[in-house]
């Protein structure tokens, strides 16, 4: 008896961590939901927090004055976790991050294919994954790459860049944990190097 209640509530829990995700569009949001941008990814799911809703926008890039009257070119991505809770909506966090005061090549994009929900260590909240570039550069060198990830509201991040060819040689590629996931699950660890080993190598578009 004893085993029989322990394998249904192994498969309960196993049947929870898998989120069913519904891909939304600017029209099926909540009209009380504001975002900056243009939408790349938008999801809804139900886990142990409630109703979730995350959109990843970028801005494309935009064209900033300054005060000496020269033109710049700026860039910029967002993220947005709200909960829906009966009529309303609650933000719980917010990214940003972004390239301004540019006179070169300029690039603030989410990597494709990297978005993600998922419950690797399943306890029944949703890790959120984003990866993206942010930079500014008119040679061969490697982008700023970051890999941000959310459990709840707790932010994970691992921050480094990528790697390019010169044409003589590799250049960056490395990367750092901050202290939320060196002191976080090894599957969290793990599942973050296998994407930015799949994505390391700076494509040319």
């Amino acid at each position: 008896m004893k085993l029989f209640i322990l394998i249904i509530f192994l498969l309960g829990h196993a049947c929870f961590a898998q989120f069913k995700i519904t891909k939304l569009d600017e029209k099926s949001l909540p009209k009380s939901i504001k975002y900056s941008g243009h939408i790349i990814n938008a999801v809804r799911w139900t886990d142990t927090l409630g109703d979730n809703i995350v959109i990843t926008t970028e801005t494309g890039i935009t064209q900033s004055k300054s005060n000496d009257g020269n033109v710049y070119r700026d860039a910029a991505l967002y993220a947005y976790h709200y909960l829906l809770i009966k009529d309303s909506v609650r933000l719980t966090w917010k990214l940003y991050d972004y390239t301004k005061d540019c006179e070169l090549d300029i690039k603030a994009n989410y990597v494709k294919n990297t978005f993600a929900i998922t419950d690797l260590n399943k306890d029944g909240v949703a890790e959120v994954w984003m990866m993206y570039k942010t930079v500014c550069h008119g040679d061969v060198s490697p982008s700023a790459m970051k890999i941000i990830m959310y459990e709840g509201d707790k932010k994970y991040a691992l921050r480094g860049n990528n790697k390019v060819y010169t044409g003589q040689e590799y250049v960056g590629g490395e990367y750092i944990f901050d202290k939320t996931f060196i002191n976080g699950p090894d599957v969290f660890r793990k599942y973050a190097i296998e994407l930015w080993t799949k994505n390391i190598m700076e494509t040319w578009e």
